[in-house]
């Protein structure tokens, strides 16, 4: 609780778990949770809904809520002729699903705060976003919004009527298109056509998509780069490497504490918006891993290092599951915690350090934020520093690690951003397969053993007494029961684990996951997962077929589904992934900006999965096996899966399909790889491995 909300009188989110609603409690606004109390209360009273979306670590969120939800006029307002309902989307992301996809029916914008008035039957006439308390930046304010908006509903209940009409057709329209399945899965060129659009709008001067906002888009990079090593001289691996490079040289990487920022809001890295959300480090990771796979070079795995030491350091509960999100803001302003000025560091550093913190980091008197402070990037390479300054490489990057070093340190005394503590089930999922791919790349233990940790802190905290997967944590479980996302990231998480440790626990856990998941959210005649369960105050039941700030569930849900079939082909696995291929057909044709996930996919479908199994006679980490497992595990090759156990006569269920059969050859630890039904002949070397990985 804020110290100015001591003396207030509570609305109806004091008793709710996130931090988000937990903000709004004592609003004057009388909010209410999503739920019968507020739903039927609009029935009852025949009034529209005010329904407000948004999240903990949202900056436009707080300045709404700064300016208009505390505000007595405009609370009253909403009070006298509203039932004001508040959402944290990161709780329910189908509400959110929902109400984004009709903003865009509307020809709006759509982002966050979402701000929708509804009719009482969850119908929208009106949506925007951000709305100031009054008439600026070419938006009308939110004080004359109301009185128009109530006078219209009381007035015109024909316009009113006709527009969630409107709504209701498209969305017929829509999702009758997309539900219209083909007889056979994709060809080729789907992969290739996407491949060639997102080369067209890449950005070939700063690297990613597009102009100012940037995004990452990690769906679309892992698109560009093959399901094999790319040579460096291809064109889609090559444009991945160079927003990588970009990025994690510009002002969207915390140049000293690690992580990542949400995006840029200039097309150059430089400057971002300066929150943080735990799927951006989650997701990132792995592309950087893949870089370091690719090419060798140690300054990707640095980033990937640097970015999971910072979740581990500021983003992780004491018993094990990752934090949401931090804000953008402290002490009132945004980026004031991660920006310095000329006078700080001065006071802080030597003047030799000083002169190179300059031309490393490109820090000015004028700055390049506002106030004159700097937002912190590499403005030049240590190897052309060094030339400059005809100085050893090597030497000035230890410089460069000492001034971060006290840098950092200065930085923890400052008033932190808050921290959103809301542990979300799928985002958990995306981190714990960053830790596990990044424990087994970088022969990390203690990234792997924090992926276990968090499973554990899922299994403990996040199921019900019957089993059921629960979707958020927050001091105690949420009532909200899982979502697609929550099954799909958890279940790829536990492969991802199982690759990292070979412990085939996790394997059956990721197939039980999965059977539950095909149980409750398959769609029978469409093909593809529903977002959630039916429900009765959802305007229609959502599909999440589109990459948006993370990879779309059903996408990343047909990657998983295609891996599982290569562990256990005779449990429907693959006729699900067919089905799911064929269902969103035409949005992979119309949209592969926005369906990269899916068509990631569709490549690995058509491709098959790799598998490579380690048999080893006596020990998995005895010094050949070991040796093997690294070769591997050194290449890059997306969606494989590693499999290694020791020889063994004793029948298993738990034994995945692709080690059946396979033998030590001259007593040697010994490898197969298979894809498509047929294997690789046994190979004992680490020169006859490194050989047949080459040529995948």
């Amino acid at each position: 609780m804020r110290t100015e909300d001591k003396n207030k009188r509570p609305n109806h989110l004091l008793q709710e778990t996130s931090p988000y609603l937990l903000q709004h409690a004592y609003n004057p606004v009388d909010w209410y949770p999503w739920g019968p109390t507020a739903l039927n209360k609009a029935k009852k009273e025949r009034k529209p809904i005010f329904l407000s979306i948004g999240y903990s670590a949202c900056h436009w969120c707080h300045v709404m809520e700064e300016e208009s939800f505390s505000d007595p006029e405009i609370a009253a307002l909403l009070n006298a002729d509203f039932v004001s309902i508040k959402v944290d989307r990161e709780e329910r992301p189908d509400i959110d699903h929902i109400y984004q996809e009709c903003a865009h029916l509307l020809a709006e914008q759509g982002g966050w705060p979402l701000s929708v008035f509804l009719t009482p039957d969850l119908r929208p006439f009106y949506i925007g976003t951000y709305f100031p308390p009054e008439d600026r930046y070419g938006r009308p304010g939110f004080r004359h919004l109301l009185t128009s908006l109530i006078e219209l509903y009381q007035r015109d209940a024909e316009t009113i009527r006709e527009v969630g009409e409107e709504i209701m057709r498209a969305f017929a329209q829509k999702h009758q298109d997309n539900a219209d399945g083909k007889e056979q899965v994709a060809e080729e060129e789907v992969v290739d056509d996407a491949r060639r659009f997102l080369l067209q709008v890449f950005d070939r001067r700063n690297g990613g998509f597009g102009g100012a906002p940037k995004f990452p888009c990690t769906a679309n990079l892992h698109l560009l780069l093959p399901s094999h090593a790319a040579a460096l001289g291809d064109s889609h691996g090559g444009a991945v490497l160079f927003t990588l490079n970009k990025m994690a040289a510009g002002g969207i990487y915390d140049q000293i504490g690690g992580g990542f920022h949400r995006y840029s809001t200039d097309a150059e890295w430089l400057i971002p918006h300066f929150e943080k959300m735990l799927y951006d480090n989650a997701l990132l990771p792995p592309l950087f891993l893949a870089a370091y796979q690719i090419t060798g070079d140690p300054r990707y795995a640095e980033i990937v290092e640097e970015t999971l030491d910072y979740v581990l350091r500021e983003m992780t509960h004491a018993t094990g599951g990752f934090f949401a999100s931090q804000d953008a803001d402290s002490e009132g302003e945004e980026g004031k915690y991660y920006v310095w000025r000329l006078a700080e560091l001065a006071a802080l550093l030597s003047e030799d350090d000083l002169q190179l913190c300059k031309a490393y980091y490109g820090i000015t008197t004028a700055g390049n934020f506002i106030n004159n402070a700097t937002v912190l990037h590499q403005a030049q390479s240590l190897a052309l520093l060094a030339q400059a300054t005809q100085t050893n490489e090597t030497e000035l990057a230890v410089r460069i690690r000492r001034i971060n070093e006290r840098l950092l340190a200065a930085r923890n005394k400052r008033s932190r951003p808050l921290r959103d503590e809301k542990i979300l089930t799928g985002w958990n999922g995306m981190m714990i397969s960053a830790m596990a791919q990044a424990g087994a790349v970088l022969n990390k233990p203690d990234y792997i053993a924090a992926a276990i940790r968090a499973l554990d802190f899922i299994r403990l905290r996040l199921r019900t007494s019957d089993g059921n997967l629960l979707h958020s944590w927050k001091d105690r479980p949420s009532r909200q029961p899982a979502f697609l996302e929550d099954y799909i990231y958890l279940c790829q998480s536990l492969l991802d684990v199982y690759t990292a440790t070979f412990d085939t626990t996790y394997l059956r856990q990721a197939r039980e996951l999965m059977r539950q998941c095909i149980a409750l959210l398959w769609d029978d005649e469409a093909g593809g997962f529903y977002m959630s369960p039916a429900s009765d105050d959802l305007l229609h039941r959502p599909k999440d077929r589109l990459d948006q700030s993370v990879p779309s569930a059903n996408g990343v849900g047909a990657q998983v589904l295609l891996r599982l079939h290569s562990v256990a082909p005779h449990e429907g696995y693959l006729e699900k992934a067919e089905a799911m291929l064929r269902a969103f057909d035409g949005d992979m044709r119309q949209n592969p900006w926005g369906t990269a996930s899916l068509i990631k996919a569709l490549e690995m479908y058509q491709r098959g999965i790799t598998e490579l199994v380690v048999i080893t006679p006596h020990d998995l980490n005895d010094a050949p096996t070991q040796e093997l497992l690294r070769l591997i595990r050194a290449h890059y090759l997306y969606g494989a899966m590693v499999h290694a156990q020791v020889q063994t006569d004793a029948p298993s269920e738990d034994r995945p399909a692709p080690c059946d059969g396979k033998v030590l050859v001259e007593g040697k630890p010994t490898v197969y790889i298979c894809r498509n039904f047929t294997c690789s002949a046994p190979l004992t070397t680490p020169t006859a491995l490194e050989t047949a990985l080459k040529a995948l």
